[in-house]
């Protein structure tokens, strides 16, 4: 694949980090996926993340993670941007997974920081570019410091930048001053990967997002960014608040956004079937809340409220994202 830093939004605009459906018995379901996938680029999903934490990549191995790329993207056809997460603590290993995800179908990588040993700034640097050059495929860094234990610092992004496959961020790092440093100094592209974040960053110029939520509601995300691109940005905002809610039940509670979108998709007989352990499914009650939030924000998009008449306390959780 060639790649171009000339280009603004390289996966897209509206991507959802998949959840990765299983049978009743805890195995990979390759037909559940297709149709999950297929549903989310029919509803305004420009791309697909595959196997990033609400894809429960550390619980899935690398065969059915290459899989999984495989069959969705036979579902999905030859258009739609696929981005692979392979971020590990091991460099070799993450190579291998980029490797693997290349020739099985990737259009994309997601790389996260290495999680637990916390390599220093030059450490990390080496590790992306390591990952980068191991293939033709461009890279979205994935900066998550809440997960991963270390943040990959605006001035590493600035030099990561570069590197003409390093194309793109996906933001987790709740530093918008950072952010903003970031996209002054480099083209790479950056797409919000917190919900609650999602217009904000788009504002700024952010390419777009990568969401949790969207497994359950795609088209209000998207028409979001419509409505803005169109020069509404009062209905923007309105679409945007619309969202809050269940992003709020999605991705702040004490569980993480896999366990909540899957007892959604569950509830509406979708595909998703059981989290693997060490996760534990939803109960009934949180279920029950979830599917009150969902309907709510999925009825008549033209009861919209006022912009401006309503504040909202600062999000909870920080950690929960795809």
């Amino acid at each position: 694949m060639t790649t171009t830093k000339s280009l603004s939004r390289p996966f897209g605009r509206a991507l959802c980090a998949m959840v990765t459906p299983f049978t009743g018995t805890g195995a990979l379901d390759l037909a559940g996926a297709q149709v999950l996938a297929d549903r989310l680029v029919s509803r305004g999903c420009d791309g697909l993340v595959l196997s990033g934490t609400t894809g429960e990549s550390p619980t899935t191995t690398d065969a059915e993670k290459a899989t999984l790329i495989e069959a969705v993207r036979e579902a999905v056809g030859d258009g739609v941007p696929l981005i692979a997460g392979v971020g590990t603590a091991d460099t070799r290993h993450t190579v291998e997974l980029a490797r693997s995800a290349e020739k099985a179908g990737a259009t994309g990588l997601l790389v996260s920081a290495p999680y637990y040993s916390r390599p220093p700034q030059d450490a990390l640097e080496a590790h992306f570019r390591d990952i980068a050059d191991a293939c033709d495929l461009p890279v979205m860094l994935y900066d998550i410091p809440a997960r991963t234990g270390v943040r990959i610092e605006p001035a590493t992004l600035i030099r990561l930048a570069s590197h003409p496959r390093i194309v793109a961020v996906k933001d987790c790092a709740y530093d918008l001053l950072g952010t903003q440093k970031v996209m002054s100094r480099t083209d790479l592209a950056y797409y919000a990967g917190c919900d609650e974040q999602i217009l904000p960053l788009y504002a700024i110029g952010a390419a777009g997002y990568v969401s949790t939520v969207a497994n359950v509601a795609p088209e209000p995300f998207r028409a979001t960014l419509d409505a803005y691109d169109a020069g509404d940005t009062g209905k923007a905002a309105g679409l945007h608040r619309r969202t809050i809610p269940l992003t709020d039940l999605m991705m702040a509670s004490d569980l993480p956004g896999t366990v909540t979108a899957k007892a959604l998709l569950n509830a509406l007989t979708l595909p998703a079937g059981p989290v693997r352990p060490p996760l534990r499914p939803a109960d009934a009650e949180t279920t029950a809340r979830l599917l009150t939030a969902h309907e709510t924000l999925t009825t008549d998009e033209t009861q919209l409220p006022a912009v401006g008449s309503q504040t909202r306390r600062p999000h909870r959780g920080r950690g929960d994202r795809a």
